[in-house]
């Protein structure tokens, strides 16, 4: 009878085993994939907040079209030439695959009052896209943003046409909001209310999420979306975070250089 029971201890502990190492195999085989595919997601997700995504296109090829930049925030300044070397040889990996811990060293702690969209810190050099013209001027500029939704941060891409004020499109790529409420943020509805919108009135951010539908006769149409029905504080949420990025401690700076370049 022991025998007995020790045996099936014995086969059921060494199936156990044999499926987790099988198991931790696939895991670790896969990781390379899995990021890829990530990697790939958020490609797409820039493309398509640029609307220039072709699912009939490879990917690479596609956003072979961007060029990178790097915005130093603390400065308002793109980096170029001897500074931006040196940034790229001080992250051969991509700034994006640091750790959070690794990325603390990279970032600004923000003060309760200007950190409205709840980032908690703000890395002092950012990653942008530029899309150029054939001419070589700037036809589009792709910025990542982030804030707090309901239950966690969102995550996305938004681009801007090239007079720095007309949004060309809006895209996330994570975020943990609720499904059928927050999470429609995902809809292609919702979405295709941003393109042609405005953001600043006399230098102010004015985009907002509002509550409710719109008022097609409102005379500040180009600068309300519609609410999220049954998810005020998700959409508060993607005001705050546009309001943010687009303020002196996110991107603002960065226009007035664009445009004295163009």
């Amino acid at each position: 009878m022991n025998d007995s029971i020790t045996k099936t201890l014995a086969v059921a502990f060494s199936i156990c085993l044999i499926c987790s190492l099988v198991v931790s195999v696939a895991a670790v085989s896969l990781r390379d994939m899995q990021n890829e595919n990530k990697a790939n997601d958020k490609k797409i997700k820039i493309l398509q907040a640029a609307r220039i995504y072709d699912s009939n296109i490879d990917v690479k090829d596609q956003f072979e079209q961007l060029e990178v930049m790097y915005l130093d925030f603390n400065k308002g300044e793109v980096l170029k030439n001897d500074v931006l070397e040196s940034f790229l040889l001080e992250h051969k990996n991509d700034y994006d695959q640091l750790s959070a811990t690794r990325k603390e060293e990279y970032s600004t702690k923000l003060n309760t009052s200007e950190d409205i969209a709840i980032i908690k810190s703000r890395e002092n050099v950012g990653k942008f896209f530029l899309l150029r013209n054939e001419d070589q001027t700037i036809d589009k500029v792709i910025l990542p943003i982030r804030g707090y939704g309901l239950w966690g941060t969102l995550f996305g891409y938004i681009s801007i046409e090239e007079d720095f004020n007309t949004i060309a499109g809006l895209e996330f790529y994570d975020h943990k909001e609720t499904p059928g409420l927050g999470a429609e943020v995902d809809n292609p509805k919702w979405k295709s209310q941003w393109p042609g919108k405005k953001i600043f009135i006399d230098n102010d951010v004015s985009i907002e999420v509002i509550k409710g539908k719109v008022d097609p006769d409102d005379v500040n149409i180009a600068y309300k979306v519609d609410g999220l029905s049954g998810a005020t504080l998700t959409s508060r949420g993607v005001t705050n975070m546009i309001k943010y990025w687009f303020s002196d401690s996110g991107y603002a700076k960065l226009f007035s250089e664009l445009n004295y370049e163009s």
